[in-house]
């Protein structure tokens, strides 16, 4: 049951990544009134591009090839760890969040390396502000964590979500400050507005997509596949910590793990949804405004943590 519930979330992780960030990016269109891509258009990129012959700078070291391979292979690994759809899985104990965010840093590290390996100014550019906005998203998504391991003691995602879906539904005020910090990192971890606009053009204004300037090819639709994947794991990362009614747990048969699948659409499709709402309600900030808005996550966190130390709740 462990391994088919492991592989299912894989399969179904690696085709509903994209698909997931077209439907982020069909919303937005319809709530500003554009013609909306279809959803899967991010798929047929990536087709696209593995179909390419690869075209590598001068000068290029071995760690810019190897670098997509990387970056991909840490978000495949963490959406293995983290319980979109089932509890019981084999890197159960693997799947604690020092463990979780580590594997979010080590892609981000590699990314910011090969973005300056070449030597080019955006890509040099884009890596130094990708690491400012992680040094200070990190920090506040390990708060929003520990606040939320405090209800079950315990920092393993799986037992989070499994103690959390077993228990009658009520109201956690520490969850609810929690929830707010955990968007805000979301929106900033994944190069959304107001932090970056993954849709921009304007060299001076790129964060992630400069770092990517000098890829072709196979290499590109791996790391346009990986940030998929990026956002898919946070949106599931957030269903275990706040909404993870509806996951297979233990003694559940197989029936309630396909019973899993639809659901998580269901999550998928609401939460794309309200983030593109709410980058369409707000306008870019500033490049130095990016510490305020992180810096508010982080407070928005500890709040959470004091409300569940001083009400129990």
């Amino acid at each position: 049951m462990e391994i088919l519930t492991q592989v299912l979330e894989l399969i179904v992780a690696l085709a509903v990544a994209p698909l997931f960030l077209g439907w982020v990016n069909q919303c937005r269109a319809w709530l500003q009134n554009r013609t909306a891509p279809g959803i899967t258009l991010p798929f047929r990129n990536i087709d696209k591009l593995f179909h390419k012959e690869a075209v590598i700078a001068t000068g290029a070291s071995p760690l810019f090839r190897l670098a997509p391979y990387i970056v991909f292979s840490s978000m495949v690994l963490a959406a293995a760890i983290i319980p979109s759809m089932g509890t019981e899985l084999p890197l159960t104990r693997a799947a604690d969040a020092i463990a979780l965010v580590g594997l979010l840093a080590t892609a981000r590290v590699f990314l910011a390396l090969a973005a300056m390996d070449v030597g080019t100014a955006f890509g040099t550019l884009g890596a130094r502000r990708e690491m400012m906005i992680g040094f200070l998203a990190e920090p506040a998504l390990l708060m929003v964590i520990l606040a939320a391991s405090l209800i079950p003691a315990t920092t393993a995602l799986p037992a989070i979500a499994a103690h959390l879906a077993t228990q009658p539904l009520g109201v956690y005020p520490s969850l609810a400050f929690t929830g707010t910090a955990f968007t805000l990192v979301l929106l900033a971890e994944n190069a959304r507005i107001p932090i970056d606009n993954p849709a921009t053009h304007l060299e001076l204004t790129m964060i992630h997509e400069s770092m990517l300037l000098e890829y072709s090819a196979r290499h590109l639709a791996l790391i346009e596949w990986a940030s998929a994947l990026k956002l898919f794991n946070y949106a599931c990362i957030g269903f275990a910590l706040f909404v993870p009614w509806g996951v297979s747990t233990r003694g559940s048969g197989p029936a309630a793990l396909l019973a899993a699948v639809p659901l998580l659409l269901l999550k998928l499709a609401g939460a794309g949804a309200a983030l593109a709402l709410i980058e369409t309600c707000s306008a870019k900030l500033r490049v130095f405004r990016a510490p305020e808005f992180l810096a508010i996550a982080f407070l928005f966190a500890v709040l959470g943590l004091l409300v569940h130390l001083l009400l129990g709740a």
